[in-house]
């Protein structure tokens, strides 16, 4: 006889009458038919029991390779072979997770780059751009569907022969009057995967000018310095000299003499301060910025140049060093006196855009410079003036670069100039170049 009752579910045993068990009521024939039915019964019961746990495990597997990776709440989770799915879930989910985090934190650095990085597929098509590439190729609009080859039509010939090129190389193109320096890498790779295994080119292009202008900068300072050494180390005697000779040939009463020894005395002072003012540049410190209120500082330059018509101050904090920049107004509204044109057309405006950056604009009505001169105009020891020293440009633009902006000359369409400097907000660490490779109108 088989114990029925002992194999069987609980709520199988609770349908069994408590005294004696079947055999009290059943003969024996029928109780071996009726335990047979009932091990039928336990059957079928264990079999849709593993049918629906089957299900189970099937069908979160499908929610793993389907990309779901979220755990089932506790009352839905059981031991087993389904609560080992649901551990493997989490630790998917987490790796999943992971990845997904990673992901984000290369594409905002790529994003961030300061160079334009732009991946192509073997046909020229755009298969992704950094924020940089849509800036300096598409105005900042989107690219999707575009053929950067197909668009190199519209670009400069020196940015298509660089493309072009098997080899890494710099080139330099006009832009808004001014000659502007990039360097273009190219690598070649296959990627696998999602991509079938297809030839991909990657282009770098990095905007050279304001780190190769640095390193010019840089050899002009040493230059200046050495030079100044050497003028003061023979000035000094020189002056020393002229004054042991007054007194010497002080009792000749010579008048003709005295012209000589003041000629040496005079043209001696006029080097050193020509010197000096080269050495200042040489010793220019870094930027100390700070908060400024720009009312209490136009009123201020107000005062020193009464005659310029100065725009109502925006009612604003920027942030920059207030000594250099006054310094770069006075030399600015200085030249601008200079021009030949209208001393009461000279104008001097300052904004402050929403990003914090700080725009200085000095313009005046005079004959403008031509190409030649914008071109050259701030470079040390340049000058178009009969005793200027081509300093004052030169420490304009080596001022506003050493606080992360950037300064531009432009001829204005009525006649005159409009020199404009930009510097960066309290939050923002250098002003973008405004030179651009625009491709296409998009």
């Amino acid at each position: 006889m088989i114990d029925t009752t002992s194999a069987a579910p609980d709520f199988v045993r609770v349908c069994l009458p408590a005294g004696g068990g079947l055999g009290s009521w059943l003969s024996p024939s029928d109780g071996a038919v009726v335990g047979a039915l009932i091990l039928v019964a336990l059957l079928a019961v264990f079999a849709l029991h593993q049918q629906r746990l089957l299900r189970q495990v099937s069908r979160r597997v499908r929610q793993l390779v389907d990309g779901d990776f979220r755990r089932a709440d506790e009352a839905t989770r059981t031991r087993g072979l389904l609560g080992q799915v649901d551990a493997l879930r989490g630790q998917l989910g987490e790796r999943q997770r992971s990845a997904d985090q990673s992901e984000r934190l290369l594409q905002t650095l790529i994003d961030e780059a300061p160079m334009a990085i732009l991946l192509l597929e073997d046909t020229g098509e755009i298969e992704y751009v950094n924020d940089s590439a849509r800036a300096l190729f598409f105005e900042g609009k989107p690219v999707k569907n575009q053929n950067f080859l197909a668009l190199l039509g519209e670009a400069p010939a020196p940015l298509r022969e660089a493309v072009l090129d098997v080899q890494d190389r710099l080139f330099t193109v006009e832009v808004n009057n001014a000659a502007e320096t990039y360097h273009l890498a190219k690598r070649h790779f296959e990627l696998h995967g999602e991509l079938h295994g297809r030839m991909h080119t990657l282009l770098m292009v990095k905007h050279l000018t304001r780190e190769l202008r640095r390193q010019e900068i840089d050899v002009w300072k040493k230059l200046i310095r050495v030079l100044s050494h050497e003028l003061n180390n023979s000035l000094a005697p020189i002056t020393s000299l002229v004054h042991s000779a007054r007194i010497i040939t002080g009792a000749t009463k010579s008048a003709k003499l005295e012209r000589v020894f003041s000629t040496i005395e005079e043209r001696a002072q006029h080097l050193q301060h020509f010197v000096e003012s080269y050495a200042r540049f040489a010793r220019l410190p870094n930027p100390k910025r700070e908060h400024v209120n720009l009312g209490e500082f136009l009123q201020h330059v107000q005062a020193l140049e009464p005659a310029v018509a100065v725009a109502p101050a925006p009612m604003a904090t920027a942030h920059f060093d207030r000594s250099q920049l006054e310094q770069v107004i006075i030399n600015l509204l200085k030249n601008a006196k200079e021009a030949g044109g209208p001393p009461d057309a000279i104008t001097l405006e300052v904004t402050v855009a929403k990003d914090g950056s700080t725009t200085v604009v000095v313009a005046d009505r005079g004959p403008g410079m031509s190409e030649q001169v914008l071109a050259n105009a701030m470079l040390p020891f340049y000058s178009t003036k009969e005793r200027g020293s081509g300093l004052g440009l030169a420490l304009c633009r080596e001022i506003i670069e050493a606080h992360g902006g950037l300064i531009r000359l432009e001829n204005r369409a009525e006649g005159g100039l409009a020199v404009t400097c930009v510097l960066p907000g309290f939050e923002r660490r250098e002003v973008a170049a405004a030179a651009k490779l625009t491709l296409s109108r998009l």
